[in-house]
């Protein structure tokens, strides 16, 4: 992926307002803190109430003087996932951004030994949430001269392995849902085309820095680093919504 380098200062986010759902993993945390840095109002969300309160914290104290606040949602419910965004646009007069890095990883050794009640807990955490979120954040997001939607996504759902059946499933439907928002917003910025995006930013996986220290003699071949895609997340809002809506961002290389 190509043009999506942060500035490093305040630019296209100084000012914004993003909410970042799944925020109190390792991804959420380095988004955090990218975002906070560029000068964006962040309201973070988690099932987690400690993590997320922890990741809060750090991003609030690296940087000085950031508003950065946690608020634990429950994604599953559409009518608690309409009222965070709506309590967020009411308090700060607009939403700029809805970053989803709600995860999940179930997988088997074969095909023939897929657990659906994997698929049951997959299809909850990788596509219920997105409806939610996406529903949820619509119409604020087009209120927005700068809106974005961001998926963070997998190159699995594209090339499905036997063993991650029900992963991959899950990720090409959240990427399907993505797309159909961004029709959406395609259809609504008529004939002067989208000034709203949503946008699918694909990894193979991830890696920070614990896994690394876990791991010393792991070379985590075509992994994405968590801080990596926070720069890419941030570099998003520097590229044009005609340019970014309704693609996939590749952080890796396309299989």
């Amino acid at each position: 992926m190509t043009g999506t380098t942060g500035n490093g200062g305040g630019g296209a986010l100084e000012g914004a307002v993003i909410a970042v759902a799944g925020a109190a993993g390792p991804a959420g945390r380095a988004t955090l803190m990218r975002l906070a840095e560029a000068g964006a109002t962040i309201v973070a969300s988690d099932a987690n109430p400690e993590r997320l309160a922890e990741a809060v914290d750090a991003a609030r104290y690296a940087h000085g003087g950031a508003t950065v606040t946690g608020d634990t949602v429950d994604l599953l419910d559409l009518a608690a996932a309409r009222d965070w965004a709506e309590r967020t646009e009411k308090e700060f007069g607009r939403v700029d951004g809805l970053v989803h890095l709600v995860g999940g990883w179930r997988g088997s050794r074969t095909f023939a030994e897929t657990d659906l009640a994997d698929w049951d807990l997959l299809e909850k955490l990788l596509i219920r949430t997105v409806q939610s979120t996406s529903l949820a954040f619509q119409q604020a997001l087009q209120r927005s001269d700068r809106g974005r939607y961001l998926l963070i996504s997998a190159a699995g759902a594209s090339a499905p392995t036997a063993g991650n059946a029900a992963y991959s499933a899950s990720k090409a439907a959240a990427e399907a849902w993505t797309l159909a928002l961004a029709d959406a917003f395609r259809k609504a910025g008529g004939d002067e085309g989208p000034k709203t995006a949503a946008a699918i930013l694909v990894v193979k996986a991830l890696v920070h820095d614990a896994m690394r220290a876990e791991r010393p003699n792991a070379k985590f071949a075509g992994f994405t680093d968590v801080k990596e895609l926070a720069e890419a997340i941030a570099g998003v809002w520097d590229m044009p919504a005609g340019e970014v809506n309704g693609k996939r961002l590749w952080l890796t290389p396309q299989p």
